[in-house]
């Protein structure tokens, strides 16, 4: 079962109710293209999937951020080695999530989505107010992408089942870390595909 913090004593956490038609889904970095989610985060990329299809059929917009690395250029490289190359399957949506015309694919540079990218462009063109996050690493790109969010005004739900740490820090600590800095919803994949019925 996902571990869930305790909700702060905020408006935003300690209601339910989102609004559909300002919705998007945001998926963080599960990356793979035909070559399939990374070993270990199998039940994460499922949720993750599950997730979009709920909201595709439901007319929620969907967006990829996707690392999108220039090898010998971008400094998270030094720091990780080669990951995300653009251009490579490593840096498309799983093949599971089944692109489709109506999604957005928003390549991503840095840890942090909206770090000069058109993703606030794009969000706020859609009319978006609040975000669906999902993905992973918990602790470097879905933290460093709420705290963008949440510095732009967005409200965010994450569905702790729906992202997973493998790098840095625990999966629980990254859950508080939201909770308590970003004011996010933090729930689980269930109680998201039951609003997104």
């Amino acid at each position: 079962m996902a571990y869930v913090p305790v909700a702060q004593d905020t408006p935003w956490q300690q209601s339910d109710v989102f609004d559909k038609t300002k919705t998007a889904v945001l998926v963080i970095d599960v990356l793979g293209g035909e070559g399939g989610a990374t070993p270990g985060l199998e039940s994460m990329a499922d949720n993750c999937v599950s997730i979009v299809k709920a909201a595709r059929a439901k007319g929620i917009p969907v967006l990829f951020s996707c690392d999108a690395h220039i090898p010998g250029l971008d400094k998270e490289i030094e720091l990780w080695g080669e990951h995300g190359l653009a251009g490579t399957d490593a840096a498309q949506p799983l093949a599971a999530f089944d692109v489709q015309e109506s999604d957005f694919i928003i390549p991503k540079r840095r840890y942090d989505g909206f770090f000069q990218t058109d993703l606030d462009l794009t969000l706020r063109e859609l009319g978006v107010d609040t975000l669906i996050a999902v993905g992973c690493d918990t602790n470097i790109c879905v933290l460093q992408t709420l705290a963008g969010a949440y510095f732009r005004g967005y409200k965010t739900i994450v569905p702790a089942d729906a992202t997973a740490t493998l790098l840095v820090g625990t999966q629980e600590g990254g859950l508080e870390y939201f909770t308590r800095c970003y004011d996010s919803r933090v729930t689980t994949t269930e109680a998201v595909l039951a609003k997104l019925r």
